[in-house]
């Protein structure tokens, strides 16, 4: 039927399925930055505080400008790739989620202070205050947090299949570095130099390399190439490299000296016994239009001895569900950032079978995810501190 439709019906037909999807977006969008902002405007101008006048109407007029600007200013920003509205627009996201977190919270102490007999405006002037006070200190900590190269964490797996030969392999993983608008060059280095003093056997990336094409981050990419490894330096692609010209980043990624794990795997040996490390592309590929590019398994276990242990690297967590049907030893993950901004790990559990760190998924399958070596969008990280992992793999024996 569709091949007898006329050029201009085929062209109507669009809009008209497009339009209640774009409805919808706009009511959702509406409603949502409607709480963002409405509830720390009520908590800190209008909530029994008793302010002057001049004062809730300055407050009301400057809650109201940023929210009309806020969508302008994001989707020119990360829509248009201009970096100075995407840090616009990404610091006011950060500063307006920790407001309305704390607001949501301040309305509950009201609660209790209106229990205990305190009255207005006294009670909703120290809800203000606390709010202001506990919102400014976790974001000047947070962004503190954000912009310091991160900490290394340490942890041991065992993985029984594991022969003695390779008992005590060094795997450093580095995830989600998302460079971005705000120049991190620096910081890239800072991470090169951790790296190199952790005297790696492996190291691995597990995707959302950057945000922005490789002409836009090449500064910020380029200490990569200087990273050191005794056997293999891999990497696999995450979603943001498909909003970011993710064959640009594979190819980028070949020309600094890494593998790129695209549906395969090369293997490690040392002292007589191997490893099989592989990699599948993010659960999103299939759907990026690239061609080959797709999440799959059975291309990147192909030809690989089934008796060997295998390490796989795969974006998200999500993903160790076929990791468990095809028999793999230990996925390595990033993706969640460990919620990056308290409460939001909240949603990111809704979507993810993992926060962080190592959790078991069969007899047989570990996943380890790390809460992310970089941070996207807003320059905070609050209760969710970044890591540059050292894994070392054990045998059983």
């Amino acid at each position: 039927m569709l091949a007898l439709m006329s050029v201009d019906e085929a062209v109507e037909a669009e809009p008209r399925r497009r339009g209640p999807r774009v409805a919808r977006f706009g009511v959702i969008l509406f409603v949502v930055l409607g709480l963002l902002f409405g509830v720390p405007l009520v908590t800190l101008f209008w909530s029994g505080n008793d302010w002057p006048g001049v004062v809730a109407v300055a407050g009301t007029v400057l809650f109201v400008a940023v929210v009309a600007l806020f969508p302008w200013l994001m989707f020119r920003g990360h829509g248009g790739h201009d970096d100075r509205a995407a840090r616009i627009a990404d610091t006011l996201l950060g500063v307006i989620w920790v407001l309305f977190t704390w607001s949501v919270l301040g309305q509950l102490f009201e609660l209790a202070l209106l229990a205990a007999g305190v009255a207005d405006p006294v009670r909703s002037r120290v809800v203000t205050g606390l709010v202001l006070v506990i919102s400014t200190g976790l974001l000047l900590w947070g962004h503190r947090e954000a912009m310091r190269v991160s900490r290394v964490r340490e942890v041991e797996v065992v993985l029984p299949r594991l022969g003695r030969g390779l008992d005590g392999l060094r795997v450093v993983l580095i995830t989600d570095t998302h460079y971005g608008p705000i120049d991190r060059a620096a910081w890239s280095r800072g991470v090169t130099e951790v790296i190199n003093s952790l005297d790696a056997d492996i190291v691995a990336h597990t995707g959302d390399i950057a945000d922005g094409t490789v002409e836009q981050r090449l500064e910020m990419a380029a200490p990569l190439a200087d990273v050191r490894a005794r056997h293999a330096r891999v990497y696999v692609t995450g979603n943001h490299e498909y909003h970011s010209g993710a064959l640009g980043w594979v190819e980028h990624m070949e020309n600094l000296g890494w593998e790129t794990l695209h549906n395969r795997h090369v293997v490690v040996t040392r002292d007589g016994d191997s490893l099989v490390v592989a990699g599948v592309d993010d659960r999103t590929a299939g759907g990026s239009g690239l061609p080959g590019h797709r999440t799959d398994h059975e291309a990147a276990l192909a030809g690989a001895d089934p008796e060997l242990p295998v390490l796989l690297l795969a974006h998200q967590p999500q993903q160790i569900t076929d990791a468990v049907a095809h028999g793999i030893d230990l996925q390595l993950s990033g993706h969640t950032h460990g919620g990056q901004m308290w409460p939001f790990h909240y949603l990111v559990r809704t979507d993810q079978p993992a926060l962080q760190g190592l959790s078991r998924h069969s007899e047989r399958t570990q996943l380890y995810t790390s809460r992310g070596t970089g941070f996207w969008g807003p320059p905070f990280r609050i209760f969710a501190p970044s890591e540059i992992t050292l894994l070392t793999l054990r045998s059983a024996s």
